[in-house]
C-alpha cells in the first residue's frame, strides 16, 4: 500500500521507496524517509498530503506519496 491509500493519523513503517530518480531518493533520505522509518499522514489536500517523519512535517505531492510504500 502506498501513502495515497494510508489513513490520516495512523503511524506506518516505510517498507520501500520505488523511484528511478536517484536524486529524489537522496532527497527523501535526507528528510529521514527510508525503509524501516515511521511515517504518519497528518492531513490530505487536493494535490498531496502532509506527513510527519521523525520530528518534522513535510508537504509532499501525490506522485511522491505514490512512490512510498508502507
Amino acid at each position: 500500500m502506498t501513502l495515497l491509500n494510508a489513513q490520516e493519523g495512523k503511524e506506518y513503517i516505510i517498507q520501500r521507496i520505488e523511484t528511478d530518480d536517484e536524486e529524489l531518493e537522496a532527497f527523501l533520505f535526507s528528510l529521514g524517509c527510508y525503509s524501516g522509518e515511521f511515517i504518519t499522514v497528518v492531513s490530505r489536500r487536493r494535490g498531496g498530503c502532509t506527513v510527519s517523519i521523525k520530528d518534522g512535517r513535510y508537504n509532499i505531492d501525490n506522485q511522491l506519496a505514490d512512490a512510498i510504500y508502507v
